[in-house]
């Protein structure tokens, strides 16, 4: 998934530290402290997905230099890690996609006694990784979050708690659909009543019809440009990440978030090791270190999206933990599904999907 960084509160950060030290400092109340280990490590991650001061200080603590290369997708990723020269050593898929690696022997198993921060990781997100890793046996969670309607309240006067809006003419031009196969036909099969991993090619061909029904009503098909178009009072509503739409309410307060009665998708990102890995050593040093309270604390203020460990929601103030958009109840999150690799079956979706991008 595409990130964002949550520029206002990095600000902050940013000069917080430099006030408190002239050099990349923090405090490991974790206790951990690492030999140093030389080498490089080579990181394949989302674009602006990481706290860049961290990487310094992770190279400080163990020398290693850290080369980290950016992915715009899933299937960027997966193109990448197939190479038969791959370097990368650490990549942070997302649940599907760790699924269909598992599937094709394409990961190491973590070792967790050089992970003693895995700890941290909060219990209650086993409920939904376990779906697509089993005991968490070759990946961490990193960060997660919901896919909602972000709605400028001042544009959209009803309450929002369907995503039938999305199909209401009045807001016709002023709607935003994510461009993502699996989120737009996905929150569509949910409001069908369907199933978000379904392999019924007849529920599928129904979500897809009824996404062509709304090509007159859209604002157009966006990722990061939705969330400008929204802070700037451009759009009605949009069909966003939780962390985007956090990201965005704190710079327009006529914005709010919810995730519909009828569900929708929690997603994981994951840490993973790939079986062509060089340096497993600094890979599982660099799981640790992102791990512990203060690191992972310091991560998510950066980046805006919700961390699962349970350590740093400690640290963070109730901006972030008292907000349902960053820390979503119980209630939310028991109607939403993770997704999972459907193998052959994309290619039912896929050709939806170019129905639904080519309609007007």
């Amino acid at each position: 998934m595409k990130k964002i960084i949550c520029l206002a509160l990095s600000f902050v950060l940013i000069f917080a530290f430099a006030a408190c030290s002239e050099e990349a400092s923090i405090e490991y109340a974790d206790g951990d402290q690492y030999n140093k280990i030389g080498g490089e490590l080579n990181i394949l991650n989302w674009g602006e997905y990481i706290d860049p001061e961290l990487i310094d200080i992770f190279t400080k603590e163990t020398g290693v230099k850290i080369n980290y290369v950016e992915m715009t997708s899933n299937e960027e990723m997966l193109i990448k890690l197939r190479s038969s020269d791959s370097p990368y050593d650490l990549c942070f898929p997302s649940d599907y996609i760790i699924e269909q690696m598992i599937r094709e022997d394409m990961l190491l198993p973590l070792d967790y006694d050089k992970i003693p921060n895995a700890k941290n990781i909060d219990e209650s997100m086993k409920v939904f990784t376990n779906v697509f890793d089993p005991g968490g046996k070759y990946s961490l969670p990193y960060m997660w979050g919901t896919v909602g309607i972000l709605y400028n309240t001042s544009l959209v006067e009803e309450d929002v708690d369907s995503w039938g809006i999305l199909w209401d003419e009045k807001y016709s031009g002023q709607i935003w659909m994510y461009d993502s196969v699996r989120d737009t036909i996905g929150i569509t099969l949910k409001y069908l009543g369907y199933d978000l991993n379904t392999r019924n090619a007849d529920e599928v061909a129904a979500a897809r019809d009824l996404l062509m029904e709304q090509a007159p009503l859209r604002k157009g098909f966006g990722t990061d440009n939705m969330r400008t178009s929204m802070i700037n009072g451009k759009g009605a509503l949009a069909v966003i990440y939780s962390g985007d739409a956090f990201a965005a309410i704190d710079e327009n307060e006529d914005l709010a978030y919810v995730v519909p009665k009828e569900g929708s998708n929690v997603w994981y990102d994951n840490v993973v090791i790939p079986k062509s890995a060089k340096n497993v050593e600094a890979a599982l040093a660099f799981i640790n270190f992102l791990n512990d309270g203060n690191v992972a604390a310091k991560n998510t203020e950066y980046i805006c999206y919700s961390t699962p460990n349970a350590a740093a929601m400690a640290r963070l103030d109730a901006e972030f933990t008292e907000d349902e958009t960053y820390n979503p109840p119980a209630e939310v999150l028991a109607r939403c599904e993770v997704f999972h690799d459907l193998g052959d079956f994309v290619a039912v979706f896929n050709e939806a999907w170019s129905k639904i991008k080519a309609s007007k």
